[in-house]
């Protein structure tokens, strides 16, 4: 009895996932039907070569190959539904991650559904000479060694959490991470350089953080974040283009929030 209700449980769940069973003969070889019945001594089964009910005597069907075959692929079939549904979710919300972020190039994070917008730190070039502002350089008024800073020790944007994440909106395809900062005598330094005279071309020496990144549209959004734990500190996000000086800076401090 057992036997003839596990049976008729596939004749009734198989069908909905629109199955290929193999009904497994003892003496070898198969019937491929939708789905069957076991009716006291024979099977009743939709042919799907034939497109119509048959029946065989039960005696001549390996039944315990065909429900075990039968489970493996309900099994199968169930694993698959789920990671389609996993993956239409990670689509849906990442559809709504970029309905939040703005189309204006910049830095921004999401924190429980609530945007932050990270402003732009005003940079300047140290060097023997004094500081010059770095938006004013044109050309490079500068050779040999140099520092590019920002003011103050400490940055007035606090992060608590050791991994934050971060979303870039970029204007255009340029370089970008997330570099470390050094305080010292009341500013920050982003990053030493080297001016080559002649060429005009800047070497930038940067503490950078490894990072994972995502594009999430065409539109050059990205979302990155640390791979590991952030040491207390100052950091920054940046984008830039290597050796042409022309460095955007989005500086915060990440200090663990008290216990």
């Amino acid at each position: 009895m057992r036997r003839i209700l596990t049976a008729l449980f596939f004749a009734l769940a198989l069908p909905a996932l629109a199955a290929n069973i193999k009904l497994y003969l003892k003496e070898g070889g198969f019937h491929m039907v939708r789905e069957y019945q076991v009716l006291e001594d024979r099977v009743r089964y939709y042919s799907n070569e034939r497109g119509e009910w048959e029946e065989i005597p039960l005696a001549l069907v390996d039944l315990t190959r065909t429900e075990k075959e039968a489970v493996a692929r309900q099994a199968t079939i169930a694993e698959e539904t789920k990671a389609d549904a996993a993956e239409e979710k990670a689509v849906r919300e990442q559809a709504r991650e970029i309905s939040l972020i703005p189309q204006n190039p910049g830095v921004y994070q999401l924190e429980n559904g609530k945007l932050s917008t990270f402003k732009l730190a005003e940079s300047k070039v140290h060097t023997s000479k004094g500081r010059t502002i770095l938006k004013m350089m044109a050309p490079i008024p500068v050779t040999g060694k140099a520092a590019l800073e920002i003011d103050g020790l400490s940055s007035s944007h606090v992060l608590t959490d050791p991994r934050p994440e971060f979303y870039m909106q970029l204007a255009a395809e340029e370089q970008f991470s997330i570099v470390r900062l050094t305080p010292q005598k009341g500013v920050r330094i982003v990053a030493k350089l080297t001016v080559v005279p002649v060429v005009n071309e800047v070497e930038e020496h940067l503490d950078n953080v490894d990072i994972f990144r995502r594009q999430l549209d065409q539109n050059l959004l990205f979302k990155i974040w640390p791979t590991k734990p952030l040491e207390p500190g100052e950091y920054a996000v940046i984008e830039y283009t290597p050796n042409k000086m022309n460095m955007q800076i989005w500086d915060f401090t990440y200090k663990p929030a008290a216990k």
